[in-house]
């Protein structure tokens, strides 16, 4: 993989001015281009090809970062967050799924920037529900919706429109906004050195660009897919269900030609095993989303 030492590094003493104009310096892709250099990462680990994806992105990763401004953290150190996530989505873009690298790179992003926060603040533990990480990431937001910013506790009347719209109990927004109110690294804490302003870190949590709600709902429904994929992965006998594991759903893709050995069949037969094994799971798939309620009948 690109080497992470190699790479453009925001720092304080650098200034993240100095950063993103020396990232502007890095040439941003074209499709066709974009596409044979992932060709040669994947199929030859050309690690120049690599690192040439990389700091083509670095400007998207550093955008994504300005977002999530506000929770007390150095912003040098959430870039260089939202750089490891970049580097995580080149190692693993497959250019034949027909996307940009930048559709798929932004979902990586920020969550390795999200991950990190989690970690960075004491108030929020690993062991933190995903609607407890929502509400971590939305309340403010939520708050202001409602013309509910003033300082101390919440009224009843807006505690339950809180709750009800972010999907927690009445008594973990109460605790959260308490903790972010005045508790670890206080978002009220006043930031900003003399002659460039006062603001509070709350001011700053405002995101237009990173939807935080809508990332970990997605990551939600992405983990109830992967429990529905292998629950419908038992409507496929054993060969088909080896087949269209390593054709369609491992890292390295295996050709026609190397099943074909393996199974000592043509490679038509083993893409007629393929088509069909992926029909009965789509089939499967349809059913338990019906069933789940993530799928309606037109």
């Amino acid at each position: 993989m690109a080497n992470y030492a190699n790479l453009p590094a925001p720092t304080p003493e650098g200034g993240l001015n100095r950063y993103m104009q020396e990232i502007r310096k890095f040439p941003l892709l074209e499709p066709e281009e974009e596409y044979m250099l992932a060709k040669a990462w994947v199929e030859q680990e050309d690690t120049e090809a690599a690192h040439r994806m990389v700091t083509s992105h670095l400007r998207l990763a550093a955008k994504i970062a300005m977002g999530y401004r506000g929770y007390g953290l150095p912003q040098a150190e959430v870039i260089s967050e939202a750089n490891v996530g970049l580097m995580q989505a080149v190692k693993r873009f497959d250019p034949e799924k027909g996307f940009r690298l930048a559709t798929y790179a932004m979902w990586w992003i920020r969550a390795s920037i999200q991950e990190y926060i989690l970690r960075s603040w004491s108030l929020v533990k690993l062991g933190t529900t995903s609607a407890q990480k929502k509400l971590f990431f939305n309340l403010r937001k939520a708050k202001n919706k409602i013309g509910a910013l003033e300082e101390g506790d919440l009224r009843p009347e807006n505690v339950k429109t809180i709750a009800t719209q972010l999907g927690v109990t009445e008594a973990e927004v109460i605790s959260m906004n308490r903790r972010m109110s005045g508790g670890d690294a206080s978002l009220n804490a006043t930031v900003g050195s003399e002659g460039e302003g006062t603001m509070q870190w709350q001011d700053w949590l405002e995101d237009t660009d990173a939807d935080q709600a809508g990332d970990y709902e997605a990551r939600d429904e992405l983990e109830a897919r992967r429990e529905m994929l292998t629950a419908a992965m038992d409507v496929l006998n054993d060969r088909e269900k080896d087949i269209l594991t390593q054709r369609r759903l491992s890292d390295k893709v295996v050709t026609l030609e190397e099943l074909s050995g393996q199974y000592d069949v043509s490679r038509e037969r083993i893409r007629q095993i393929e088509v069909r094994a992926f029909e009965k799971l789509q089939k499967r798939m349809r059913a338990l989303a019906q069933d789940k309620g993530m799928l309606t009948e037109a």
